[in-house]
């Protein structure tokens, strides 16, 4: 993916901002899920965060395709991004509410894991570095 070198400053703090808060949504939907797991009665956190994690995905998108669109032409990778984390936003709610908890925990461990990733790109200038590097 290129560099956010035709995003607006400020357009790119709101995309910051939008993939920060979103992954750290996500992993207070982790610690949830262990309360949940591991005792009775948790399962109101649980839920919640499932609807404050939707909410926040949506903004997210909202925020990446303004980026993107009001950019410069900018890539459209952090709106198609977004997309897709709000796609497996949906399943993952439909699976907890049908307790498919086989998919379910291994799914949030990827979010969680895609998140950071999209995290560690977006800080990072959209540029790829370390040893999975492919170099042009």
């Amino acid at each position: 993916m290129p560099t956010h070198a035709t995003t607006k400053p400020g357009n790119l703090m709101l995309l910051r901002a939008a993939t920060t808060v979103q992954t750290v949504v996500v992993f207070v939907q982790a610690i949830t899920a262990g309360l949940l797991l591991s005792a009775r009665g948790h399962g109101a956190p649980h839920s919640a965060g499932a609807y404050t994690l939707f909410g926040v995905t949506v903004l997210h998108l909202i925020v990446a395709i303004v980026t993107w669109r009001r950019g410069g032409g900018g890539s459209p990778g952090p709106a198609l991004y977004a997309a897709g984390f709000l796609v497996l936003t949906l399943a993952q709610v439909a699976l907890g509410i049908a307790h498919v908890k086989i998919v379910h925990i291994p799914l949030g461990v990827l979010m969680f894991g895609l998140s950071v990733l999209q995290l560690v790109w977006i800080w990072s200038g959209g540029r790829a570095t370390g040893a999975g590097a492919v170099r042009a």
